[in-house]
């Protein structure tokens, strides 16, 4: 989806016809030759579109903060990208408002976990045994984001390992809106690091299981909503948010 930055950047500035949008496709390489299926495929894949009166916005530009899904995500991975290793655990946790409303987590078989990631993570090749294999957990994961916003600490890794992910199993990619806590913390919150660890040890964060993929993520959600109550009064907006996080 070469023409998705293009497109996003067409509908941060506000909504469009729908007969523009069909133009800008028609004017692009797609997946699908219909502009309808196409228009499908871009809502399945999580980019944040509704459609009122014949015209087309970008739900996070009217989207107040406090009344935005935000899905905090971590993962573990036996390797740096998809074509050294895999997926080994992945943990997500939905946030609105500041309070907790979902939770996914799960193991994925592996039967080559590398000892050095043995020995970071405490994940062994026999936890593993029954556990839901990538694809299986991909899919499911897929479905629990849905259009929510994708928050990682470092997101440049999670959001691209995932979606390389699923470009390898054929379940598209994603178009969810990203932020990323590292980002956003470095302009709310002094501190000598930014790496999660020591967030946590400053804010007396007290969640276990370091560099497990829920217990990193609801640690990223502690980190998130202290971020949160620090931004200027002027950002009110998720758009807003993701912008002013860059």
């Amino acid at each position: 989806m070469k023409y998705l930055d293009k497109l996003v950047n067409i509908l941060k500035k506000g909504p469009i016809s729908y007969s523009k949008l069909n133009d800008i496709l028609e004017q692009n390489e797609t997946f699908f030759s219909s502009t309808k299926l196409e228009i499908e495929l871009l809502l399945s894949n999580g980019l944040p579109l509704y459609f009122k009166d014949d015209m087309v916005y970008l739900s996070t530009t009217t989207k107040k903060i406090e009344d935005q899904v935000f899905c905090v995500v971590d993962i573990e991975t036996t390797a740096s990208n998809v074509k050294k290793g895999q997926l080994l655990e992945i943990g997500a946790v939905k946030v609105k408002n500041g309070k907790i409303i979902e939770q996914y987590e799960s193991l994925v078989t592996t039967y080559n976990i590398p000892q050095k990631v043995q020995e970071i993570t405490g994940i062994t090749n026999d936890m593993t045994l029954g556990a839901p294999n990538e694809k299986e957990v991909l899919e499911e994961f897929k479905i629990f984001l849905e259009d929510d916003i994708f928050v990682a600490h470092n997101i440049s890794f999670d959001y691209k390992f995932i979606n390389d992910c699923f470009v390898k199993y054929d379940l598209g990619q994603l178009c969810n809106r990203k932020i990323c806590t590292i980002d956003l913390a470095h302009k709310v919150i002094k501190a000598e690091r930014y790496g999660l660890k020591y967030l946590k040890e400053q804010f007396n964060i007290d969640i276990q299981n370091h560099h497990r993929a829920l217990s990193d993520a609801l640690s990223t959600v502690e980190i998130f909503k202290i971020s949160l109550d620090k931004l200027p009064k002027n950002i009110t907006t998720t758009e807003e948010l993701i912008k002013y996080s860059k």
